[in-house]
């Protein structure tokens, strides 16, 4: 069964673009708390400008929908986040590349994404990242036949909730060390709205 059509991926950049809006606000306290204070601002304009790159683009795959939105967040968005969040959607993109997106493609999209955050980030799983809810997701779908997404966003939940007892040891959070804990890590919220929306678009059942 395909699972990400090419009008599939647009609309999962159209959903996380309004979550990023609508949780915009959010998104900068939680990162006024521990880190610099500008991560909603900067989510909320990057996927505004994928958005209007994919409004006014063809594409022939979702791979090719995914490398664009790569691409935009990799120039638009400053920080760390720009260049993380393209990571993921990049590697993501050449795995589905010249494949009908199904649920197995998907999986090793999701991993070999894991893979290139770790890598590009220097980070393991526990230190009050993104990338502890984008390998926990990978472990899900390792384990799961998903019929539907609301597992995969009660781990993407469970591990927000884990990374408010963690001290940071990654990024600008680390500088306040203990300090740190009993925060929620804003990466790891925007990447449940990114899960969330693709939840929207995604329905397994069709």
């Amino acid at each position: 069964m395909i699972i990400l059509t090419v009008d599939k991926a647009k609309d999962w950049m159209k959903e996380i673009q309004k979550r990023m809006f609508d949780h915009k606000d959010q998104l900068t306290e939680l990162d006024q708390a521990i880190g610099d204070g500008d991560h909603g601002i900067n989510m909320a304009r990057g996927f505004h400008e994928v958005v209007a790159k994919v409004n006014h683009t063809s594409y022939d795959s979702a791979a090719d929908v995914l490398k664009s939105a790569a691409m935009t967040l990799m120039a638009k968005v400053g920080g760390a986040s720009g260049p993380l969040y393209g990571t993921a959607f990049l590697k993501m993109s050449l795995a589905m590349q010249g494949k009908e997106v199904d649920q197995k493609v998907f999986k090793q999209a999701i991993n070999d994404a894991v893979e290139g955050l770790q890598a590009r980030g220097k980070a393991d799983f526990g230190e009050k990242t993104m990338y502890d809810v984008w390998k926990q997701v990978a472990n899900f779908l390792q384990e799961e036949d998903v019929q539907d997404w609301h597992g995969i966003l009660e781990v993407c939940q469970a591990t927000i909730e884990d990374t408010r007892e963690m001290a940071a040891t990654k990024g600008r959070a680390s500088y306040l060390k203990e300090r740190s804990k009993g925060h929620v890590d804003p990466g790891s919220m925007s990447s449940f709205y990114i899960f969330e929306a693709l939840a929207e678009v995604i329905d397994l059942e069709e």
